[in-house]
């Protein structure tokens, strides 16, 4: 075997060590790159994919509750709330909806977190907005005490279920990261007005499915399609209320079995990520089909995986209404 000149293993040791720094280098790089990311944190589902449709890989954005869940019920951990703190940017639909939101705030120093409430400058509905149409199938003036069991609203938060205020969400998210991001601010522009397009397009679709229809009423246990309803002129019956948690009265659900009887209600309807009993007894003994009109608050991760969306769902809905709607 020869024996290796002293110069050339000089050489050689020394190309090693200057390939290793090399390496070391770019890995330094991609970490360096990868916390200079703006970190977002949302709360619930609509909130992270209008953030993703505006960040696209710009940001590290994530979700507090997690995929399918009821978004009603959630608390956040302590280490949601760790999150929060770490994070760039923070977004929530609403204090109305994430009621957490404001003692979550006060415990957590936001100086360096740019806070985005994406429902501001949105007129909201009053809660019992929700209910106005359900006063027509309940003939006594009853004070709907199932409301007040759980986890309640005065003011309905399911804006985002409204195509076009869906559009204003996004741009207040907009507008946060690019107060968080001022350089990346046309890229932020450009992918907030694409994504508006789409979403444009959503609302043309939906008014123009229900332009000339007769009957404009549809019966859902969960009321969270206020908004919706009030945008393309159409008629929601709710079983329960706002909340999800919230149960019918033995009187209010024979009151209600009877409204659907003398209406000829052919659906009854029922979110994906809630129980669905209430609306399976009433069908039983009504006679009607269930069918699925999601509130898209916590879509699973089966259907993210399988290429669900905000948008994907909506459209899901708008057939789903179709049934009832015509």
């Amino acid at each position: 075997m020869k024996k290796l000149h002293k110069g050339a293993l000089v050489a050689a040791v020394s190309s090693l060590i200057l390939f290793l720094a090399a390496c070391g280098s770019a890995q330094e790089t991609e970490q360096q790159a990868g916390e200079e990311k703006l970190q977002v944190v949302t709360t619930f589902y609509p909130m992270y994919d209008f953030t993703k449709h505006v960040a696209q890989d710009l940001a590290d954005v994530s979700v507090l509750v997690p995929s399918g869940t009821d978004t009603h019920g959630f608390e956040p951990s302590a280490k949601d709330v760790a999150k929060i703190q770490e994070a760039d940017v923070f977004v929530y639909n609403s204090v109305e909806m994430e009621t957490w939101v404001p003692s979550i705030l006060e415990t957590i120093d936001s100086t360096d977190i740019v806070i985005v409430d994406a429902s501001e400058g949105i007129e909201l509905l009053d809660g019992d907005h929700a209910h106005e149409e359900e006063e027509h199938a309940h003939e006594d003036d009853h004070d709907h005490d199932h409301e007040e069991e759980g986890h309640s609203h005065e003011v309905d938060p399911h804006i985002w279920l409204d195509p076009v205020l869906a559009q204003d969400e996004v741009m207040n998210i907009k507008e946060g990261l690019v107060e968080a991001d001022p350089e990346n601010e046309a890229d932020y522009t450009k992918n907030a007005e694409a994504y508006q397009v789409e979403l444009q397009e959503l609302d043309a679709e939906y008014a123009a499915a229900f332009e000339n229809a007769e009957n404009r009423l549809f019966v859902t246990q969960h009321a969270a399609f206020a908004y919706l309803a009030e945008r393309y002129d159409l008629e929601q019956i709710s079983i329960a209320g706002l909340s999800t948690d919230a149960e019918p009265s033995p009187s209010e659900l024979a009151e209600m079995t009877e409204f659907i009887q003398n209406q000829n209600v052919d659906y009854i309807y029922f979110g994906k990520t809630t129980s669905s009993n209430i609306s399976e007894t009433l069908a039983n003994e009504t006679d009607t089909e269930l069918a699925v009109l999601d509130p898209i608050e916590g879509i699973t991760k089966e259907d993210q995986e399988a290429g669900i969306d905000y948008v994907t769902a909506m459209r899901n809905n708008l057939e789903a209404l179709k049934l009832s709607i015509r």
